[in-house]
């Protein structure tokens, strides 16, 4: 029996996992440095800055949603950002991840969002096709820039404390 649920707390040691899982799938393990802590900090903390879906088959964690909502001042509304979407390699093709994406385009509808988004590393086919599937779009117009690692450091020193 497959059920997709919220995160809860106690729920830290599966997410790491797949996020360490991800990571190594798409060869970058060197530059996840995640902690339990940090997902139950980030999660189930005072102050949540992100949310979570879990996937499980048969009791067991299968895949992984971890999200968090933005905002479009075009439409003046909150929207979700889907940071990971990950289905552990013996439970793929069973529509685990359509099933998780299902359950945030309904979280959009049930409380006014009007956008779910994603990135999809250029290389992998299989989420590709099937975002294509679900009707997802790509933004080609747009590029995807990131400031991290020193250079966030050296552009936040040229702000004067």
């Amino acid at each position: 029996m497959t059920t997709i649920r919220r995160a809860r707390p106690g729920d830290e040691a599966e997410i790491v996992a797949m996020i360490r899982e991800l990571a190594e799938f798409e060869k970058a393990t060197d530059q996840c440095t995640v902690t339990e802590s940090q997902i139950a900090t980030a999660l189930f903390g005072a102050d949540p800055i992100g949310f979570c879906h879990v996937a499980e088959v048969d009791g067991e964690a299968a895949a992984v949603a971890l999200w968090f909502r933005n905002f479009s001042t075009w439409d003046g509304v909150a929207g979700i950002y889907l940071e990971d979407l990950f289905v552990r390699d013996r439970f793929r093709r069973r529509g685990l991840a359509r099933a998780l994406l299902a359950t945030l385009a309904k979280e959009c509808v049930d409380n006014g969002y009007t956008r779910l988004t994603w990135a999809v590393l250029d290389w992998n086919v299989n989420a590709i096709a099937l975002y294509d599937g679900v009707g997802g779009k790509p933004m080609s117009e747009w590029i995807t820039y990131r400031v991290s690692g020193p250079q966030l450091g050296e552009l936040a020193a040229e702000v004067a404390d």
